[in-house]
């Protein structure tokens, strides 16, 4: 077996069902891995039902663990994998050994192009994007830089990080990395997977053949001093905790 999937549901979210779908010819191993409070569509997936409601990194380590693919696919319950996607991705990672993650072309249901590949963020940046400022300095716009928006490869391209919605990873890399720091509830997994496969010399490419439809909700991207708006300055909290040195470049 060669790629593993693991897709993870939360109440609230869409319904996994096409996900699902859009993954299971593509791969070998398919795992949902569901939080308590509802009954989502299964498809022909192994089944992790929480006892209770975990974040997105613990849920990911849950799917692997029972996953034994050299390759695993972490994905939201929003995505839909074109076909042949998958094989883009492992095409690329099979070529590339110090590829540890690969993140495929993001696109809206409407064919829009999404930014999906991005630079790590600053501690500015993140005030701007976080809080009603937003309304007002419009960072899709004044920040650039952050979220690449003048950069469209149409070849694999080297990435500081690349969205959590769906992301290609090396096993060995997961491995070694401890797999994802399960002490992010939402948000920050990542960057902060990212950020630490960098420091151990894993490399993190943009492969923009394979594509996936991502139909994104950004509750955070609408409305502010929500629970979830909380759960994401804590994890910026806890990024700065763990890699206080990322201050001098995060400014």
């Amino acid at each position: 077996m060669k790629v593993a999937a693991v897709v993870i549901w939360t109440p609230g979210d869409p319904d996994p069902g096409p996900c699902l779908e859009s993954l299971e010819p593509q791969v070998d191993e398919l795992v949902l891995v569901a939080n308590p409070g509802g009954s989502p569509s299964r498809a022909d997936a192994k089944v992790i039902e929480n006892e209770r409601t975990l974040g997105f990194g613990a849920n990911i380590n849950h799917g692997v663990a029972a996953t034994s693919a050299p390759y695993v696919v972490a994905s939201n319950a929003d995505i839909e994998a074109t076909p042949g996607s998958i094989a883009s991705l492992l095409a690329f990672a099979s070529e590339h050994p110090r590829a540890g993650i690969c993140g495929p072309q993001m696109r809206y249901p409407d064919g829009r192009w999404q930014a999906s590949r991005r630079s790590f963020p600053t501690v500015r940046g993140t005030l701007v994007r976080r809080t009603p400022l937003r309304r007002v300095l419009h960072p899709e716009q004044r920040q650039r830089r952050h979220y690449l928006l003048d950069e469209r490869p149409t070849e694999p391209a080297q990435s500081d990080w690349l969205l959590g919605a769906f992301l290609f990873l090396r096993r060995e890399m997961l491995e070694g990395l401890g797999g994802l720091d399960e002490g992010y509830r939402l948000y920050g997994d990542d960057i902060d997977l990212a950020y630490r496969a960098r420091k151990r010399g894993w490399e993190r490419w943009y492969v923009p053949d394979a594509i996936v439809i991502h139909h994104h909700q950004a509750v955070t991207d609408r409305r502010f001093l929500t629970r979830r708006t909380l759960w994401h300055w804590r994890s910026i909290a806890r990024f700065v905790r763990k890699h206080p040195e990322s201050l001098r470049a995060l400014n």
